[in-house]
């Protein structure tokens, strides 16, 4: 079973555990692995983040630069600088919340300076992918301002997760739970309130294909670390490898992983997650409310 607690965010606090809450993914981004770009302009960013609550997304995700495998995201130079993340991001983080002020936004970003900026503008959740290790100042600028985080288990940085070498099923485990208790406790050095914390396992996020399977079933196992978790598959590469047998020996390109992605997201709620994060929300809230009726039996 799930961790049913309070999420305190910035301004608000969120139940999490009675039901599943959908995180809606708007890509503010030329490169997304998974929409090509198609919501780069600022305009577009906000009408689809518009749209996605339409659909039943509780909290939207935006994020500007990719951290898809093979990326520069997290080195010493990476493609975007927090400058030009900020540029891409505010305006809509701000457009949204001016067509609706009560949206909860959660920014991905793992810079301490676009995180401060999001903040001041209105976001109420900061989403670390690398779960506050590539730039620790982050773990501060969340604990002044009071936001809610989430933070992931990340091996490695994008450009090493495809040579990472493949560990068996305890040792995967016990990689992801040490390290997510090891952001659990740098960020509540930093002074973030353990009601503030979310963990995410972070599929694909330097875990080889089929590894990620094994996270997946034995998931329920990091709730013993006291926080609820947030599970994000939708759309992963490692969906697409499975799914080759049906497609003539290739991977299922990006756009047609998304029967994958609801089995997949379905699992993750069986196995202990209060949030899913996803690209395409009304799927996922209706899939959402079948497991949830599962949980509830």
């Amino acid at each position: 079973m799930r961790v049913t607690a309070n999420w305190r965010l910035r301004t608000r606090t969120i139940e999490l555990g009675r039901r599943t809450l959908v995180l809606g993914v708007v890509n503010i981004t030329p490169d997304s692995f998974s929409d090509s770009g198609q919501f780069f302009s600022a305009d577009a960013a906000v009408a689809h983040g518009l749209k996605l609550i339409e659909e039943g997304a509780d909290l939207l995700d935006l994020g500007a630069e990719s951290t898809r495998p093979g990326s520069r995201a997290g080195g010493a130079d990476p493609l975007v600088s927090a400058d030009e993340e900020q540029t891409r991001l505010l305006p809509v983080l701000e457009g949204i919340l001016m067509a609706l002020p009560d949206a909860v936004l959660s920014v991905d970003t793992y810079k301490a300076d676009t995180a401060r900026a999001a903040l001041k503008a209105g976001a109420e959740i900061i989403n670390d992918v690398s779960g506050f290790t590539w730039d620790p100042a982050i773990a501060h600028v969340c604990a002044e301002y009071g936001a809610g985080v989430v933070l992931s288990h990340t091996r490695g940085r994008p450009d090493e997760w495809r040579t990472q070498a493949q560990l068996d099923p305890d040792a995967l485990i016990k990689m992801v739970s040490d390290g997510l208790a090891a952001s659990l406790a740098a960020a509540q050095r930093a002074g973030v309130a353990a009601e503030a914390i979310v963990l995410d396992p972070g599929y694909g996020f330097g875990k080889r294909l089929d590894e990620n399977y094994a996270l997946l079933a034995r998931q329920e196992e990091l709730l013993a670390l006291g926080r609820p978790l947030m599970a994000g598959l939708s759309r992963k590469s490692f969906l697409g490898h499975t799914l080759a047998p049906l497609f003539g020996g290739s991977d299922a390109p990006v756009g047609l992983r998304e029967n994958a992605s609801l089995a997949a997201m379905t699992a993750a709620i069986l196995h202990g997650a209060s949030i899913v994060r996803v690209h395409a929300v009304r799927p996922a809230a209706e899939a959402a409310r079948i497991a949830d009726a599962v949980l509830s039996a």
